[in-house]
């Protein structure tokens, strides 16, 4: 009998949890780079990368379900991510590398909230 996992469409979930879990990971990173003694500047960084994306996320929902702005919105988002970083790295590679490191535990966490919420949820 073949696994119905995958193949069941569900609706799609509340975004709100994923988006403050991972929220909550940056929070708790300020405290970590405090005690650390590390550069603040790598957490407002990932802070500040934290608070566009997800502003451009709600901008995009807000106008709809049009697949091409998505597609769009999708496509910017990396890439302005990318320069960012890269530029980050040009000019400190620290402050590069705490912020990268910030930002990927908090996207997984948000990534990993999300897959549960919406394999977790009605079929």
């Amino acid at each position: 009998m073949p696994s119905t996992l995958f193949s069941t469409p569900r609706p799609m979930p509340d975004r709100r949890l994923p988006v403050a879990g991972g929220g909550a990971v940056v929070a708790l990173a300020l405290p970590v780079f405090l005690v650390a003694g590390w550069s603040l500047k790598g957490w407002v960084l990932a802070a500040v990368i934290w608070v566009v994306v997800h502003g451009l996320d709600l901008v995009v929902a807000r106008m709809g379900e049009n697949t091409a702005v998505r597609a769009f919105a999708l496509f910017f988002k990396s890439i302005g991510l990318l320069v960012v970083l890269f530029v980050a790295v040009a000019a400190d590679r620290h402050v590069a590398l705490a912020a990268v490191a910030t930002y990927a535990l908090a996207y997984t966490f948000e990534l990993g909230l999300s897959l549960a919420t919406y394999f977790g949820g009605s079929r």
